[in-house]
């Protein structure tokens, strides 16, 4: 009976690892190594359980070749500009474009009044997309909004994550719908017909009215990320255009509106960008074949030669967006970076010691905001400015769905500068000190689990 039960063990344990090897080569899959480990490990010791989790959450892509091929044409690449332009190209990433009439939000209450208005001016479409749409006082303001907008006859979608439906106070979607608001929820965990990809998260915030003014950021549809409910609001950061790069944004919404019906997609294949181009829309995550924004990052990273100031709420590193970093630091680059002292995810906060005492010993300045900091932005050189919904941890630049945009036009690269700047100013140094061996082991033993955090 036992060597019954040894061989059907070893049948079960052969199939998941055929299983895996033949998923990670037939859609390229390029796993970060501690991620391949406990995935085979899983699937040695514990194949009854680690097999359907593994198809249920396993795969990271949903496509598994490049839908559209660029030259790289431009001109120069001696420049910080240049060379950006140039890799989101070979990635097929969306042409560089124009926009106008840029507003960074100083707090939420500018961020509201703006969505406010984003909303009021619709005279024709209205396209949502959020990770979290919470049933609260903020959230009540703005379902009122677009439940008005869409019994005015204008279409209004609203695209919430399949998971971050469920995280706060859930929003009554049932009465948006018979308002005449087209709801999706972007798989759904228990209802989706797209297996594997449960844990594949669609963390994009966008609001495109007319296909011409876009609201963007870091802001999920709650209280907090704007003016609070009981409690102090947090820290974010968020901003609004208008223009062909907003015009883009829609286009972006639609693809991720089809995807989230089961409906086919397509990537863009705009041409190069013309002399006006003054910003592009980056968007990263299984719809694309590259780690686009991860690999933009890291290359900046390499090849800033004054300063990179960056701010973010998670900080969870690969190996080589840390070396890229702490590299910069050694190599005289100003590299300063703002976190919450305490963010609302303690592992992400105990996991990121580590990195941040390697990147001080390089001479980085890292420092901590006593209240917490959402807001998602880098800034290289004072030359390129990337913000909007991406954390510089594992999860968004590898698993969840995401978009930044690159601003390349000066003064504006400028503000985003100072608006990270201003909130410094009442930020403390992190001081980094020897951990104890305990400390230690939680701290490597959280590495196994990185690319989740």
């Amino acid at each position: 009976m036992l060597n019954h039960w040894m061989t059907f063990h070893g049948l079960i344990a052969i199939a998941g690892l055929i299983v895996y090897v033949s998923s990670s080569h037939t859609l390229h899959l390029r796993r970060h190594p501690s991620a391949a480990i406990a995935w085979v490990f899983s699937l040695l010791l514990l194949p009854y359980l680690a097999l359907p989790l593994y198809l249920m959450f396993g795969s990271r892509k949903v496509v598994s070749h490049r839908t559209a091929k660029r030259e790289a044409a431009l001109r120069s690449t001696d420049t910080l500009i240049a060379r950006t332009q140039q890799l989101a190209a070979v990635m097929a990433l969306p042409e560089a474009s124009s926009y106008c009439d840029l507003a960074v939000h100083e707090d939420g209450k500018q961020a509201l009044q703006a969505l406010r208005n984003v909303i009021g001016s619709a005279r024709d479409s209205i396209d949502f997309c959020t990770f979290i749409f919470s049933h609260d006082i903020l959230g009540e303001e703005v379902a009122s909004l677009l439940k008005g907008k869409a019994r005015a006859g204008i279409r209004v979608r609203l695209l919430v994550d399949g998971v971050g439906a469920y995280l706060g106070v859930r929003t009554n979607f049932s009465e948006l719908m018979r308002s005449g608001i087209q709801v999706v929820l972007f798989v759904p965990p228990l209802r989706s017909s797209l297996k594997g990809r449960t844990n594949l998260r669609n963390h994009r915030k966008m609001v495109i009215a007319d296909g011409a003014w876009l609201w963007c950021g870091g802001r999920n549809l709650a209280a907090d990320y704007f003016e609070g409910d009981d409690t102090a609001p947090w820290v974010d950061l968020s901003f609004d255009l208008h223009g062909r790069l907003a015009q883009q944004a829609g286009l972006q919404f639609e693809r991720d509106w089809k995807f989230a019906n089961g409906s086919a997609h397509r990537q863009s294949t705009e041409g190069m960008p013309s002399e006006l181009a003054k910003g592009q829309l980056i968007v990263s995550g299984p719809d694309q074949i590259d780690d686009t924004l991860y690999t933009l990052l890291v290359s900046s990273f390499f090849n800033a030669r004054k300063s990179i100031l960056a701010v973010t709420p998670y900080f969870v590193p690969d190996p080589t967006l840390l070396m890229s970093l702490t590299l910069a630091a050694r190599r005289g680059v100003e590299v300063d970076l703002l976190f919450p002292r305490k963010s609302n995810h303690r592992l992400a906060d105990m996991a990121r010691h580590r990195a941040l005492r390697e990147l001080t010993m390089a001479g980085a300045r890292v420092w901590f905001l006593p209240e917490m900091i959402h807001a998602k932005a880098i800034v290289i050189d004072d030359e390129v400015a990337f913000a909007g919904s991406a954390n510089l941890d594992q999860r968004s630049l590898f698993l969840n769905y995401e978009m930044m945009i690159a601003f390349y036009e000066g003064n504006d690269v400028h503000r985003f500068s100072v608006w990270i700047s201003r909130r410094m100013e009442k930020a403390a140094p992190y001081r980094a000190r020897k951990p104890k061996i305990w400390r230690e082991i939680a701290e490597g033993m959280l590495l196994w689990l990185a690319f989740q955090l």
